[in-house]
Order: C-alpha cells, then sequence, then structure tokens
C-alpha cells in the first residue's frame, strides 16, 4: 500500500482490531499483576468498533474524520487506556486535518500527533513507563529515518514504526511506574514490561500488518 485514503481507515483500524482480540488474553495478565486486569478487554472493544464509528461518520476531511472517531471512542471506552488510545486517534487526527491521504510523511505525523494527544491527557512524559513510550520511541524513530530517507514507503515506514515502538517497550523494563496501581506495586514491575506500552505496540502492528499488504 502506498497512501491510506479515506476509504482504508475502517480497514486500518480493522486490522488494529484483530491485533488486539488476538492479544487481549495476554493484556488481561500484564494488566492484572499492575492495575484493574481488564487492559485487553478495553483495547479489543474499542478497536472493534472503530471501523463502524469511521464509516457512519459523515465529514470529507480525513483528519477531522480521525478526530470525530476518536471522540466516539472515547465515550466508548472511558477506562483510562481507552481515554488516553482515543486521545491519541483525536491528536493524530488533527494532525492530518485538511489532507485526503496518509504516505509515509503523513504516517508520521499521525505518530507524532498521537503521541502528543496521549501526553496532553494523561499529563504524562517520556520515561514515566506508559504508552507513551513505546508510541513516542515509534514516532521518533519514523521521523528519524524519513529525515535520512524522504523517498521512505509507507509499507517501509510501517515496518520502522514498529520497530520503534518495540524498542520503547523494552525501555519500560527499566523504568519505575509513577502511575496507577503500578506505581504502588513499583518494585514488582521492576525488569516486567509496561502492559499500556504493549498495547501501544499491538495497535501500531495492527497498523503495520494493514499497511504491508
Amino acid at each position: 500500500m502506498t497512501t491510506i485514503r479515506m476509504g482504508d481507515l475502517p480497514g486500518l483500524f480493522a486490522a488494529v482490531g484483530a491485533e488486539m482480540e488476538k492479544r487481549a488474553a495476554e493484556l488481561c495478565e500484564m494488566d492484572a499483576r499492575m492495575g484493574d486486569g481488564d487492559l485487553g478487554l478495553t483495547m479489543k472493544k474499542g478497536f472493534a468498533a472503530m471501523p463502524s464509528i469511521l464509516e457512519a461518520i459523515d465529514e470529507p476531511d480525513l483528519g477531522k474524520r480521525l478526530m470525530k472517531a476518536g471522540m466516539k471512542m472515547a465515550a466508548l471506552v472511558p477506562s483510562t487506556m481507552g481515554t488516553l488510545m482515543a486521545s491519541g486517534v483525536m491528536g493524530g487526527g488533527k494532525a492530518l486535518t485538511g489532507r485526503d491521504l496518509i504516505d509515509a510523511a503523513g504516517y508520521r505525523d499521525y505518530l507524532v500527533g498521537f503521541a502528543e494527544g496521549i501526553a496532553r491527557r494523561g499529563k504524562c512524559s517520556r520515561g514515566d513507563r506508559t504508552v507513551l513510550d513505546a508510541i513516542g520511541r515509534a514516532a521518533d524513530k519514523l521521523a528519524a529515518a524519513i529525515a535520512e530517507r524522504p523517498g521512505l514507503s509507507l509499507a517501509e515506514a510501517a515496518e520502522i514504526a514498529l520497530l520503534g515502538a518495540r524498542e520503547g517497550v523494552e525501555a519500560t523494563r527499566a523504568m519505575e511506574p509513577k502511575f496507577g496501581k503500578a506505581a504502588v506495586h513499583r518494585l514488582a514491575a521492576v525488569g516486567q514490561a509496561d502492559q499500556g506500552a504493549c498495547a501501544g505496540m499491538y495497535m501500531i502492528a495492527g497498523y503495520r500488518d494493514f499497511l504491508v499488504r
């Protein structure tokens, strides 16, 4: 796939929904050790609904449609992580306002906006051991790659972003949690990957699966 257009958005998020369906039990198990144990179910529910949400929105601007879809996702899964992911979609959509397609540079802009949306809503920073550490690293790695190779394909961009997300997840193993129940059990978190960061990585894996077709 060389570009993402409006009609591709439902399929893009369906791929994420499929990945979250596959990872739901794993995410719930991770979350049970550090949180409420419902992370996988929340991610599965939220992203599975996105294709129909996007199809139902009458908005000709690609970025604005994503923003409106993110708002509806937030209402559907109003948990902490549901809200953060929905805020990310809104932030990514805001970065794409006025565009009718997403190429490699547009995907970079989407991920940068996604990370900024999470940071604003969650009042978190890199290194706080959150989903931001995975998605922010994905955005950084892709931005650096495009700076070196402006002609990068969308499929290549998707692979690079996923590699960055994986690096971000691995980095959380050495971080001390600052939010939620994980902060209370911070010693148990040492050496373990953050579950929110893993959810972010799986989202980007879903995007990759769609974009490399």
